[in-house]
């Protein structure tokens, strides 16, 4: 008995870590590529093309999809990203179902787990899905839910450090009444100087991180005696004088180098794994147990055979739900999600409740933590619930059109499901480069943040 129980837990071990190798150089790719997004992109650029949703916009967003991730979780980096960068609700849940089901990858490893059919099947189920998830987000969703699900992610937003002043947050303070932490608004800006001799201090040398380059030297000092100071040093009351003047700028001079921009962006990237690292985890242990643990008559279980005389739409109905309730207990990410679909098929459900499963990939339970974390509660629910209407329309879609038209093949027979990723491939060059670079950049990431009192 021990031995059986040894075998079965180095059997789980083992479709873990073939899991992981499989998916993680994509996962990495995706994260890297959202925390440079979420730094060097535009936010005007973003309006610009996906602040408002239409067929142009939708294209734009499934083009952008289909190139830049290959992972749920990544995608719904991105996801955020884009609307953290204002774009709409609709085309951010378009980009994250493009950049789920509309990839390369995706698409080789359908062809070789399950056929052509299946590649057609999920390409015509993604454009469906998108057009479908475009319509009901921009018509259904609650606008004060909207509200809420951006000011969610505006107060989760870093602090922005590119003005550094003194160590004082400073963001609301105009540059005309900056005076070290003391209301000024009700001072004229030529004359007001309450008494004070600031001869000496000469403007163009207050640095304490405040444009006052608009002041007179003869502006307010508000009843201090500043005579001593000297202007080298004037510094909000903090002693800098081990510090020399002429490098005071050097924030702003680091800002224009590539590998400051470099340690922002893996700032995000530490951020986001720090948030989401243990929905990963989860998804990729529950899905390699359900993997390695339940036969395929386990599969043909849940599913409602043929001789039960059920009407065809209620049937396909039917098969789509449990595709999709599947999906969300026992996925881990696009690709590697195939693995499972074609047990799925080969168990007996339906072309359409396959479509389902597969597109599921973005309502899975630890996605859904994703999407609380990053949204907020109530945004969470309105849009799980429209993304289950979308894949559930989608999934009746696709199973109406392939069966109607005869293209469904009626040989369920798939190649092995567990396939190990070791060997000269694709999946080894690709993690090669991606794991080293990965930990230097979490690493890089932990220390920006860490330097700036954000470490997560």
């Amino acid at each position: 008995m021990e031995s059986g129980d040894s075998n079965i837990i180095i059997h789980v071990i083992s479709v873990l870590f073939n899991m992981s190798w499989q998916i993680f150089w994509p996962l990495a790719f995706g994260l890297i590529l959202s925390s440079f997004i979420r730094h060097l992109l535009p936010v005007d650029t973003v309006v610009k093309h996906l602040g408002k949703t239409d067929a142009k916009s939708l294209t734009f967003t499934t083009i952008l999809g289909m190139v830049s991730s290959s992972c749920s979780y990544a995608a719904a980096s991105l996801s955020h990203t884009l609307l953290a960068k204002k774009a709409t609700l609709a085309n951010a849940m378009a980009f994250l179902v493009s950049s789920t089901n509309l990839i390369v990858e995706m698409f080789i490893v359908l062809v070789a787990l399950m056929g052509w059919t299946f590649l057609w099947g999920e390409v015509i189920g993604g454009l469906i899905l998108i057009a479908t998830v475009g319509f009901l987000f921009s018509r259904f969703y609650p606008k004060e839910v909207e509200q809420e699900l951006r000011q969610h992610i505006e107060s989760a937003e870093p602090a922005k450090h590119a003005h550094s002043d003194c160590g004082m947050d400073m963001s609301s303070m105009k540059n005309e009444t900056s005076d070290c932490g003391m209301d000024m608004s009700n001072m004229k800006h030529k004359t007001s100087d309450c008494g004070m001799d600031m001869s000496s201090v000469k403007h163009e040398t207050s640095e304490c991180g405040m444009d006052m380059s608009n002041m007179k030297p003869e502006t307010s000092d508000c009843g201090m005696d500043m005579s001593s100071m000297k202007h080298e040093t004037s510094d909000c009351g903090m002693d800098m004088s081990s510090m020399k003047h002429d490098h005071m700028d050097m924030p702003a001079q680091e800002e224009t180098g590539l590998m400051s921009k470099i340690t922002k962006s893996a700032g995000f990237f530490q951020m986001d794994l720090a948030m989401i690292g243990k929905e990963i985890l989860i998804g990729v242990v529950v899905s390699s147990i359900l993997i390695a643990l339940v036969p395929q008559e386990g599969w043909k279980a849940l599913f409602i055979s043929n001789d039960v005389g059920l009407p065809t739409w209620l049937h396909s109905l039917l098969d789509v739900i449990i595709g999709i309730f599947v999906a969300m207990i026992a996925y881990v990410c696009s690709v590697g999600n195939l693995i499972l679909a074609a047990a799925l098929w080969h168990g007996g459900i339906s072309f359409g409740g396959v479509i389902g499963f597969i597109l599921a990939d973005v309502l899975t339970i630890p996605m859904m933590g994703v999407y609380k974390k990053y949204y907020g509660k109530r945004p969470t629910k309105w849009m799980v619930g429209l993304l289950f209407l979308s894949i559930l329309f989608t999934g009746l879609c696709v199973d109406a059109i392939f069966n109607g038209f005869g293209w469904v093949s009626t040989d369920q027979t798939v190649r092995t499901l567990n396939q190990s990723g070791f060997g000269m491939n694709m999946t080894t060059v690709m993690n090669l480069i991606f794991i080293p670079l990965s930990i230097w950049y979490y690493r890089l990431g932990k220390k920006a943040n860490a330097g700036m009192g954000m470490s997560m």
